[in-house]
């Protein structure tokens, strides 16, 4: 069965919520200790960079002082946490259910540090359509944006989804 040349992926829905931010999500204010489990945690077996546990070696960098290492999260441990939309997966097959994570790319600004208090925030950013192996196939690029108090670019994520 052939597709028509009028047929697609995109939905209503997405037209209307391109470019467009959704709401906002607040860190509580990083804690010293949350980066230094952090580093202990990514750098196990291996002893974590001094940057970002030792507040004396950190006083003599460029930074002046204890900074997170570039993938800290500081909504890891959220006590509420966020519902999340339905998977575009729905297991029932069909055109346009299924989807795979197209990977991300991260681009990042100011380090973060103890007592930031981080404002993240995303919106679908834009998509294409092509013909596949599989079919019609849509790209979806999707942008997190993280600032801090002070308004100053943490990280910008770009995370690409791929439906067909």
């Amino acid at each position: 069965m052939s597709e028509s040349e009028d047929e697609t992926l995109v939905t209503q829905d997405m037209i209307d919520r391109q470019g467009v931010w959704g709401g906002e999500r607040t860190s509580p204010p990083i804690a010293e200790s949350d980066i230094r489990k952090w580093a202990i945690a990514t750098y196990w077996p291996e002893k974590p960079p001094a940057i970002y546990w030792d507040a004396e070696y950190a006083a003599g960098t460029k930074h002046g002082g204890i900074i997170a290492p570039s993938d800290f999260n500081p909504f890891a441990w959220p006590v509420d946490r966020p519902t999340r939309p339905a998977a575009a997966n729905t297991g029932q097959g069909g055109r346009g259910r299924t989807g795979l994570n197209g990977g991300q790319t991260d681009t990042y600004g100011v380090p973060m540090r103890a007592d930031d208090v981080i404002r993240s925030r995303s919106r679908l950013k834009e998509w294409n359509e092509r013909q596949g192996r599989m079919g019609l196939m849509l790209y979806t690029f999707t942008e997190t944006e993280w600032t801090n108090q002070n308004d100053e670019m943490v990280r910008t994520r770009i995370s690409t989804g791929i439906r067909y």
